[in-house]
């Protein structure tokens, strides 16, 4: 495995999947545009050797394909959790015969850990002169609040007691010493903060920037509370974690590029945003609290490390998609009725998740998806698919088939609302505040789903029809704006009664052109509560019966932000330096209005 960041990007360079930029470039939305182009034609990594008013270099799109994510964080650390798994199920009750087969797990444990070291590259360079508007962080999109630290690797530890986190949250760069600390809800670093603020204390925090790419993947894992992220890390690399000692309240990982020291002080907050995020819009302005950097150690020769996030698919969808087939043996670990699960990627990862379950007894499954909307950052998980017999799930139009073919809607989609949501998800009522919903597709299929759409004449304000899959319409409504309760209308329509799911959307052949784009454009415009229709609903035991078919409403609702879109100069800039970017012809370039979607 990689010990740094520089082994693998060395790595890249002998695999001819790292391309140096020397011409001029800016942070402030041309990097950005430049990155998702590139990434958008499924290029390589790339280095910017000359960043407008920084000292340092830029890296960016180290993990943008599938082949380099896979790359950075290997086979092994996947051998390993299946291989744990496999003795879980066989070392009950141990013996001696089965503790011998499981000695080559236990070498592999012995290694994972940290180790203290005198020195190491991260303090070659430490100083109190702090000036983050030396760093080349990004300004990615044109409504972004100002330059972001995208990568930034947080640690903290518990005021009381042993244990830390380390987790990613985004840093706007407030001055030349401030930074935004983005603590969403039920993040691990947001309850340290939360036990100190309480005290009046300040929490000490270090941020790292670079390092084994191991870090960076332990950093968005959703572990338990108490596991510890650096063991992940450290499990992941296949050695202990070099740290050097003495130069802050943590220790530093020793081959790290950056390490920023200081800490958040307690009632401080400062307005942080808009920022362009994953899900493909704006995420809003809101009041985050605020790190004060006291010094800053680095590397001689530093290398920044940087992403950007918007329209699928972009970077972190390739990290998130690696992460998620990394720990998928553990969860029939962690939640033994669970056989299979899966979170999209296009949506967001939390507004869709599909899992395959055991039901051993009528309606069991319901406790299999109760179980998956309670742990840990599954728990910000909108919308979830479920069923008891086998089905490729990364496969979303042969799970929706499924479900469909399968489900009973009177008894088999439920709806809780007035629930916590994921902070970036603003299809709810207000801020962190939505609802969930649980679709059920259990044992043989009860119908056939329809397959083509005929009909004489349209309903009132229909202008497209198209089929996405077996027994999912795509309809073209009027605009919210014009009519609000044209997905009820349009639910009690003859013309789709045959049909058990339909989306009205403003995009209809943009929702239909791909699985990518139905989940993209569906499942981030709409919350359970508010935009679930059907033909008819009745209360049957407190319970909500709908009567197909279920309407799912994803238009655009008035105060939903932006989708993101480069500003028209900065793509006129970017296309039109093209080949100084890249004097050797040998990089495409793609269309980053479109992302990945068709």
């Amino acid at each position: 495995m990689f010990p740094d960041l520089r082994a693998f990007i060395d790595h890249l360079r002998r695999d001819g999947d790292v391309v140096t930029v020397e011409a001029a470039v800016d942070p402030h939305l041309e990097a950005a545009e430049i990155h998702r182009r590139v990434i958008a034609a499924g290029g390589p990594a790339l280095i910017f050797n000359n960043v407008a008013r920084s000292d340092f270099r830029l890296v960016t799109n180290l993990c943008g394909t599938a082949r380099r994510a896979e790359l950075a964080f290997g086979e092994r650390p996947m051998r390993l959790i299946r291989r744990v798994v496999e003795l879980a199920e066989t070392l009950l009750p141990p013996n001696a015969a089965a503790l011998w087969d499981a000695r080559d797990v236990a070498l592999d444990l012995v290694k994972v850990g940290t180790r203290r070291v005198a020195k190491g590259p991260v303090v070659e360079r430490n100083t109190a002169n702090v000036r983050l508007d030396r760093l080349p962080a990004l300004t990615c999109w044109p409504e972004d609040g100002g330059p972001f630290i995208t990568l930034p690797l947080v640690y903290t530890a518990h005021p009381d007691r042993r244990g830390h986190n380390l987790g990613m949250y985004r840093m706007q760069v407030h001055t030349p010493r401030t930074t935004g600390m983005h603590w969403q809800i039920g993040k691990g670093g947001g309850y340290h903060y939360a036990v100190a603020e309480a005290r009046g204390q300040r929490l000490p925090a270090t941020v790292f920037l670079g390092g084994p790419p191991a870090l960076m993947l332990a950093a968005v894992a959703p572990l338990p509370e108490n596991v510890p992220e650096l063991l992940l890390a450290s499990l992941i690399a296949g050695e202990r974690l070099p740290q050097v000692h003495g130069h802050g309240p943590h220790p530093l990982i020793a081959t790290a590029e950056f390490a920023l020291i200081g800490d958040v002080p307690p009632g401080v907050r400062q307005p942080e945003g808009p920022f362009g995020d994953h899900y493909g819009y704006y995420s809003l302005q809101h009041d985050y609290p605020v790190f004060e950097v006291q010094r800053m150690a680095h590397r001689a020769d530093a290398m920044f490390p940087a992403t950007v996030v918007g329209k699928p698919r972009q970077e972190d969808f390739f990290i998130g998609d690696r992460l998620q087939e990394l720990l998928s043996p553990l969860f029939p670990l962690v939640m033994p009725a669970v056989e299979r699960l899966w979170s999209y990627g296009e949506t967001g990862y939390h507004s869709l998740a599909a899992a395959v379950v055991k039901q051993r007894y009528k309606r069991e499954a319901m406790a299999s998806a109760f179980r998956v909307l309670g742990e840990g950052q599954l728990s910000l998980t909108k919308f979830l698919l479920v069923t008891d017999r086998h089905v490729d799930i990364r496969n979303v139009t042969r799970t929706l088939e499924h479900i469909l073919a399968r489900t009973n809607t009177e008894t088999d989609l439920y709806v809780f609302s007035n629930l916590s949501m994921d902070t970036l998800d603003y299809t709810g009522p207000a801020v962190n505040e939505g609802s969930k919903g649980v679709w059920l597709g259990l044992g043989d299929p009860v119908r056939d789903l329809p397959r083509q759409f005929n009909a004489a004449t349209l309903p009132s304000g229909v202008t497209d029809v198209r089929v996405f899959c077996g027994g999912c319409l795509v309809v073209g409504a009027p605009a919210y704006a014009a009519e609000p309760a044209a997905a009820s209308r349009l639910a009690g329509d003859a013309v789709f009664r045959e049909w058990p799911l339909v989306v009205i959307t403003d995009q209809p052949a943009r929702a239909a052109a791909s699985a990518m784009n139905f989940l993209w454009t569906t499942f981030t415009r709409f919350e359970p509560a508010a935009d679930i229709h059907a033909a008819e609903r009745r209360i049957v035991r407190n319970h909500i019966a709908y009567r197909g078919p279920v309407v799912i409403d994803a238009r655009l609702k008035p105060g939903f932000p932006k989708e993101l879109t480069c500003r028209e100069d900065i793509a006129q800039l970017v296309t039109r330096r093209w080949k100084e970017y890249f004097p050797s012809g040998r990089v495409a370039m793609g269309d980053s209005e479109r992302a990945h979607l068709d």
